[in-house]
C-alpha cells in the first residue's frame, strides 16, 4: 500500500501582504504602548498637574476604558464602511489627538484627550487584525502573521514603560504622545498602496441604540468598580455597576432580535471562540494592573531615575516577545491548549514570586516574577488571537477581532481600575503619615514622594520607609491574586481541554472556519 504524500507547503505569502502586515505592526505597536506609557510618567505628571488619586488613575485608564468600550461599535462598522477607510480615519484623529495630549495645561484636559484617544485606537485595533485575517488566507501564514501582531501588541504593553523611562530621561512628560504623530503619519502614507479594502458584501445598517447601549454596559460598571475599591460608601457604586449590568443584559437581548445586530452572537457557537475571549480577558487584567504597580515600584520603592527604571523592564519585554513569536511552532508539536494552560502555569509563578517580593533591595526579585508571567502569557495571546479570528467567516472578520480586542483592552483597564484601586486601599491603610506632613501624602505613594522632597531628612524618612512598605503590600497583594488566578486558569483549561484522540464523523463537525482550541497549528 502506497504511504500517503506528505502535505505539499503553502506557497510563499504575497509579497504585498508581508508589506503589509509591517504597516500594520507599528501602529499595533503603538497603541498598546499608549496603555503603559504613562507609567513612569506618573509622578512628574503628578509634580506638574497636581491630580488627585482618582484624577491621576483616570489619567492612565481613561484611554483603555473608551477603547474597550468603543471595540464592538467600530469592529462591526469596519465591516460595512471598510476596514482599510476606518483605519486611515483613525489614525488621523489618533495623531491629531495624541499632539494635543502632549501639551495637556491640566488634568482635566489630558483626561479628555486620552479619551479621545481611545475612540480613534478603537477604530484602529479591531480593523488591524481583520485585514490580517483576510491578507492571509492560509491558516499557516495566519497563524504566523498573527503571532507576529499579538507580539506587538502584548510587546508594546511591556515597552510603554521602558520607551517612556527613555523618553523622560531627556524630555518632559508629555513627550511620551509625541510618538504617535510620525507612526500614524507613516500609516497614512503606506496605508493606500500596501493595504487591501475589505468589507462584508451586505453590510446592514448600524443599530446606534446598540452602541448607546454598549457604552451604557461597560463604563458604569468600571466606574462602580473603581468608586467602591477607592474607599467610597458602597451604596452608589454597587449601583452604577448594577446599571451596567441591567445594559448589558438589555445589550444582548436587543442584539438576539435584530437581523443586523451590532453583535453577531452566534460567533460563540464556534468552539473555542467563549473560552478563548475568557483567557484573554484573565491575562490582560492579571497583567495590566501588575504593570502599573511594577513601574512605579522602581521608580518611586526602588529609587531608580525613569530611564533605569524603563531598563529593569526591557528583558521581560523582550522575553514576552520571543515567546510571542515561538507560539504559533511549539503549538503544531503539542496543541494549543497544552501551550496557553501550560502559559499559565508559568505565569502563576511569575505572580507568586511577586508576592514575595520585598521593599527593601526587591528590585531582582520583581524584575525576575515579572519575566515569568512575561514569558508565560505571551503565547497564549498569539494563539487566542488566532482562534478568534479563524472562528469567524471573513465578512465579520471585523467584528470577531473587536471581541478579541475588547476583551484583552477591558481586561487592561479593569486591571488598571481594580488591582490599582485594591493597592492603592493598602496604601492608605498601611501608611504613617507623621505629625504636621500634609495629609496629601496618605493618598499616593507618589505624592508621598512628592511632599518628601520639602521635609527635613529624618521627616522624610520617617515618611518614606511605611510608605514604601505599604506600596510593596499593594504589589504583593496584587501577585497573590494573579498567582491564584492564573492557576485556577491553567487548572481549568488541562481539564476541559478537547481529547487527545481522532475525532468521529459527528465530532469533527464544526461551523465553517471554526477552529478547535486544542487543534495543532500547521508550521508556517
Amino acid at each position: 500500500m502506497t504511504a500517503p504524500r506528505p502535505a505539499a507547503p503553502a506557497a510563499r505569502p504575497d509579497r504585498r501582504a508581508v508589506l503589509g502586515l509591517a504597516v500594520l505592526a507599528l501602529p499595533t505597536l503603538l497603541l498598546s504602548v499608549d496603555m503603559s506609557v504613562l507609567y513612569l510618567a506618573l509622578p512628574h505628571l503628578a509634580a506638574d498637574l497636581d491630580p488627585t488619586g482618582p484624577q491621576l488613575l483616570w489619567a492612565v485608564d481613561a484611554y483603555g476604558f473608551m477603547v474597550a468600550g468603543f471595540l464592538v461599535t467600530m469592529g462591526t462598522l469596519g465591516d460595512r464602511v471598510g476596514r482599510r477607510r476606518l483605519l486611515l480615519i483613525g489614525a488621523a484623529a489618533f495623531g491629531a489627538a495624541s499632539a494635543a495630549a502632549a501639551f495637556a495645561p491640566t488634568v482635566e484636559f489630558l483626561i479628555a484627550t486620552r479619551a479621545l484617544m481611545g475612540v480613534a485606537g478603537a477604530t484602529l485595533m479591531p480593523s488591524t487584525l481583520g485585514l490580517i485575517g483576510g491578507m492571509f488566507p492560509d491558516p499557516r501564514h495566519r497563524a504566523a502573521a498573527i503571532a507576529v501582531w499579538s507580539a506587538c501588541f502584548m510587546g508594546g504593553t511591556a515597552l510603554g514603560p521602558v520607551v517612556g523611562g527613555v523618553l523622560l530621561h531627556w524630555f518632559w512628560w508629555g513627550s511620551v504622545f509625541l510618538l504617535g504623530v510620525p507612526v500614524m503619519a507613516l500609516l497614512l502614507v503606506c496605508g493606500p498602496l500596501l493595504l487591501p479594502e475589505q468589507r462584508a458584501d451586505h453590510p446592514g445598517r448600524l443599530d446606534l441604540a446598540s452602541v448607546a447601549l454598549s457604552l451604557a454596559a461597560v463604563l458604569p460598571v468600571v466606574h462602580g468598580l473603581k468608586t467602591l475599591a477607592d474607599g467610597h460608601a458602597p451604596a452608589v457604586p454597587l449601583l452604577t455597576a448594577a446599571a451596567g449590568l441591567a445594559a448589558g443584559a438589555l445589550f444582548v437581548r436587543r442584539q438576539l432580535r435584530l437581523a443586523d445586530p451590532l453583535l453577531d452572537l452566534r460567533l460563540f457557537r464556534a468552539p473555542g471562540f467563549g473560552a478563548a475571549l475568557a483567557v484573554m480577558a484573565g491575562g490582560a487584567l492579571a497583567m495590566g494592573g501588575t504593570f502599573l504597580l511594577i513601574s512605579q515600584y522602581f521608580q518611586l520603592v526602588a529609587g531608580y531615575p525613569p530611564l533605569t527604571a524603563g531598563l529593569w523592564l526591557l528583558p521581560p519585554s523582550l522575553a514576552m516577545v520571543a515567546a510571542t513569536l515561538a507560539a504559533p511552532p511549539l503549538a503544531a508539536r503539542v496543541g494549543r491548549a497544552s501551550v496557553i494552560g501550560g502559559g499559565m502555569f508559568v505565569t502563576a509563578a511569575g505572580f507568586a514570586v511577586l508576592a514575595l517580593a520585598p521593599a527593601q533591595d526587591g528590585a531582582p526579585a520583581v524584575m525576575a516574577g515579572l519575566l515569568l508571567a512575561s514569558v508565560g502569557l505571551g503565547p497564549g495571546a498569539a494563539l487566542v488571537a488566532d482562534i478568534v479570528v479563524g472562528s469567524a467567516p471573513p465578512e465579520r472578520a471585523g467584528a470577531a477581532a473587536s471581541l478579541s480586542e475588547t476583551s484583552g483592552e477591558l481586561g487592561i483597564a479593569l486591571g488598571i481600575a481594580l488591582i490599582g484601586s485594591l493597592s492603592a486601599a493598602v496604601y492608605r491603610a498601611g501608611v504613617t503619615v507623621p505629625e504636621g506632613v500634609p495629609e496629601a501624602a496618605g493618598s499616593t505613594l507618589a505624592q508621598a514622594v512628592d511632599v518628601a522632597r520639602s521635609l527635613p531628612d529624618a521627616t522624610a524618612a520617617a515618611l518614606l520607609g511605611p510608605a514604601r512598605e505599604a506600596f510593596t503590600d499593594g504589589l504583593n497583594l496584587a501577585g497573590g491574586a494573579g498567582a491564584v488566578g492564573m492557576a485556577l486558569f491553567g487548572a481549568a483549561l488541562v481539564l476541559l481541554r478537547t481529547p487527545a484522540k481522532p475525532a468521529g464523523p459527528d465530532e469533527s463537525a464544526a461551523p465553517p472556519g471554526s477552529v478547535r482550541v486544542n487543534e495543532p497549528v500547521p508550521d508556517a
